[in-house]
């Protein structure tokens, strides 16, 4: 089973890389992008006999805690298998 937990910087945040990527795709000709924001995605494997609702638990307090920054952004985690 793996989990994939994305970060991105909340709503409020100004992304400066986002904007720039998107300035840049405009210059290119991509006319149909209106915003770019950027963020982190994250994949973890995890232990095949881990007990699957420990398993959500620390996955929850490690992206609160470790991959993202809570008070400028939001993840979700998906997990699969």
């Amino acid at each position: 089973m793996k989990a994939r937990v994305y970060v991105s910087f909340k709503e409020t945040v100004l992304d400066p890389q986002g904007k720039t990527v998107c300035s840049a795709l405009k210059s290119m000709g991509y006319d149909s992008i209106a915003d770019v924001r950027q963020g982190k995605f994250f994949e973890i494997t995890l232990n095949p006999d881990a007990d699957k609702a420990e398993v959500e638990k620390q996955i929850a307090e490690a992206a609160e805690e470790v991959l993202a920054n809570p008070v400028i952004e939001d993840y979700r985690v998906e997990f699969i298998g």
